[in-house]
């Protein structure tokens, strides 16, 4: 007895096209440069306010370095501890709502098909073709919440696994964005406040440039926004040690 020819496509899908030769071109930046590159753009921006603000008071070279050490290691210590925080605030609020989207698939099973048929409804999909896609997407739970997961509530699963080491790599560049902008009045006290200031807005520039093109962004915009942040922390450092 003959058997079936086999399908030439896997599960109904036919093999890829060609495409571009060197493949998808999108912005995938890696798992280290994004918050590496924050840390980097931030770190420059509280240590270099407060040596302007202790500079323009008055205080000696030495004792605004200590200042500036001070609030760099106080502002690497909020940011790492913000940002694994947050990373794992994220994955719980992303496990909550997909408890509550299979607890309403298992409820509602009608509702929530709809749900999916109004989402595809919006991508053009009609009459049986739409509803052949609402059932392919729901003869799976799994991959009916993750559908509902997606494009009903925007969320994309996080990685808490990834907490520490986000929250470890942007303050290891917090911290090396500060001292690069401490150096030289570490190393030439008689530059007073300029040489920090400089050195600081290339540090950001660098890192808002960098941190944009990671992240498929406008990199002028970029660093202007970096550069933005540190100039208004320095301008309302200056102003507190005016009023003061």
């Amino acid at each position: 007895m003959d058997q079936p020819a086999p399908h030439p496509y896997r599960d109904g899908l036919p093999p890829a096209p060609p495409g571009p030769p060197e493949g998808e071109q999108h912005a995938l930046p890696r798992a280290a440069q994004v918050p590496l590159l924050a840390g980097l753009a931030q770190g420059p921006m509280l240590p270099v306010a407060l040596v302007v603000a202790l500079l323009a008071a008055g205080t000696t070279s030495t004792a605004a370095v200590a200042g500036g050490l001070a609030a760099l290691a106080a502002g690497a210590i909020l940011a790492g501890l913000g940002r694994y925080f947050a990373v794992l605030g994220a994955a719980e609020r992303y496990a909550a709502e997909r408890r509550r989207e299979e607890e309403e698939t298992h409820l509602y099973p009608e509702r929530e098909r709809w749900e999916v048929a109004a989402i595809l409804h919006r991508y053009g999909l009609r009459g049986d073709t739409l509803a052949r896609a609402v059932e392919g997407i729901a003869a799976d739970r799994r991959r009916w919440v993750d559908f509902m997961m997606r494009f009903e509530l925007d969320l994309i699963e996080p990685q808490p696994a990834h907490a520490a080491r986000e929250a470890l790599l942007l303050v290891l560049g917090f911290v090396g964005g500060g001292l690069l902008a401490l150096l030289p009045l570490w190393l030439a006290p008689g530059l007073g406040w300029p040489g920090p200031v400089a050195l600081g807005a290339v540090v950001m520039l660098g890192a808002g440039w960098g941190l944009a093109a990671a992240e498929g962004q406008v990199r002028a915009g970029g660093a202007a926004r970096a550069l933005a942040l540190g100039v208004a922390a320095a301008l309302a450092a200056l102003l507190a040690s005016a009023l003061a």
